[in-house]
Order: structure tokens, then sequence, then C-alpha cells
């Protein structure tokens, strides 16, 4: 599926019963060009985080390849197809009822994507290509044709965009009126200087989004150094209301999210957070 086709219902109407799910992101060790070895590493984090019950597994962007890439050709060259009879290994290790969002570097025929790949035990969901492409991002991909997409799940709806793409505050909420329960979000940030004590300013700008449409956002970010790029190390999960409610432990950042919660768009007495909306006005 490289187009997405039948990835999402277009009318947002979809909803699963389920109020509640286990989520993990996980941040395994990425090494640029590696791809077999990354394919492994990946195989290996999820079969763990498997054990302990997830229902949605995000993992970084670009894990399969690395980030920091010389050009173009070295990264086509760390790329795999959407069909890669790869892919099997990391499928198998899915639990049932399961999700796993993981990003690569997407080779498609000429053209080549940052992409998130949506997987299931039994099949591939949906892959997400990159719209908002950062710094030298732009010598390395083509854009992709979304800004973000959400995708049936058996929990319910799944946001998934990538990195960037939320740093624009239509992504995140054009997936929340899309009814999105909840964004997968893999990343990779670079660190930047901020005041002592403060929290990443790519993980401010996530807070503030899932608090603004009650979207709870489940990052996984890199840590370490690739090619004399720091990492954030920004791996969390954020609750409905905006909080940080796991941050980057060992085994990755857990939570259990309410996606009851997230439903429940009134804010009562007297508000909807939709409906409250003056979009004439903007």
């Amino acid at each position: 599926m490289t187009e997405n086709e039948g990835a999402r219902g277009a009318d947002g109407s979809s909803r699963s019963g389920v109020s509640g799910i286990r989520a993990i992101a996980l941040s395994p060790e990425i090494v640029l060009g590696d791809v077999d070895g990354n394919l492994a590493r990946i195989r290996d984090a999820v079969s763990a985080a498997a054990r302990r019950q997830a229902q949605l597994i995000v993992l970084p962007e670009l894990a399969t390849s690395g980030y920091v890439f010389a050009d173009r050709d070295e990264a086509l060259h760390a790329s795999i197809a959407a069909d890669d009879t790869r892919w099997a290994a990391v499928q198998e290790v899915i639990p049932e009822d399961a999700v796993v969002v993981v990003g690569y570097a997407e080779r498609a025929g000429e053209r080549l994507f940052n992409t998130a790949a949506v997987l299931t035990r039994i099949a591939r969901l949906a892959d997400y290509r990159k719209s908002h492409l950062w710094g030298a991002e732009t010598l390395m991909f083509d854009r992709g044709p979304e800004a973000g997409l959400v995708v049936d799940t058996s929990f319910g709806r799944l946001g998934v965009a990538l990195c960037y793409d939320n740093e624009f505050p239509e992504v995140p909420r054009r997936l929340a009126l899309a009814g999105a329960d909840v964004l997968a979000l893999p990343v990779n940030w670079p660190l930047v200087p901020r005041p002592e004590g403060e929290h990443a300013p790519e993980l401010i700008q996530a807070m503030a989004a899932a608090r603004s449409s009650r979207l709870p956002v489940v990052i996984a970010d890199r840590w370490g150094s690739e090619r004399g790029v720091d990492w954030t190390d920004g791996t969390a999960i954020i609750d409905e209301q905006g909080w940080i409610v796991a941050f980057r432990a060992v085994m990755g950042a857990t939570a259990v999210l309410s996606l009851a919660a997230v439903r429940e768009k009134s804010l009562p007495p007297h508000n909807h957070l939709f409906d409250d909306r003056r979009a004439e006005l903007y």
C-alpha cells in the first residue's frame, strides 16, 4: 500500500468500544545505514513490548535507516520498499490486536519518502509519507501528499504524523477533527539550546497540541548522537490533558491512555472543545 488506499474511514465516524489502551514508545539503538541490523533491533524491541501487553507500539522516525545522510544517494542505499520481505520478521512478533508505527526511508521507484509504516501482525494498514520536510530532508526526500493521516485499528482511530509535521498546529487539530483517538509521532529531534530545567521546545509544542485537541501523543525519539548531531532523547507519552505521563524509560515509555476521556469533547458545564470554535473568524 503506497498511497494509503483504504487506510482510514473518510467520515471519521468509526469508533471502537475500547475505553483505554496500553501504549509504549520505544527507542532501540539505530545505526546509520545498517538496515538489517536496525530491523533486527526493532524486532527485538517490539518483541519485548509484546511481553508487556502493549497495544500501540511507536518507534522513531527513520528507525530502519538512521537519519543524518550525506546525500540522497546514501539515503537511497539505506531505503527499503513497503513490500520488502524483511518486514515480515517484524510483523510476526507484533501481538495480536496490537499496532506498530515505525519510521523508515521508503523507496518507491525513483522516489524516496520519509515514511511511517503502520503494521499489525497480519496486515499493513498504511504508509504515511511525511509532508513537512525539515532542513536537509528537503534534499533527500520527496514530499508526501497528506498532512498526517488517520487509520482505523482494533482499538480505535490512530492518527499518524512525523516529527516536523507536529510543529504545524493545523496537523494535530486536523487529525483530531477527523476522529483520531491518539497520535503516534515518530521523531528525530536534534538537541537545541534551552533554559535550564525546561523541556525541549518540540515537546512543549506536543503538550500544547495534545491539550488543545484532547489528543494524546505517543512520541518515540532518538538518543545518543549520529554524525555529530546530538538527539534530544525526548521519548514521551502525553495524555489528552497535555501532561507528560511517561518519559525516557530505559525499556520504553509506557502509559495507559483513556480513550473514553479523549472522546468526551464536552467541557462542562457550558463548553465543547470543537463546537466552540469560531472558524468563520479565523
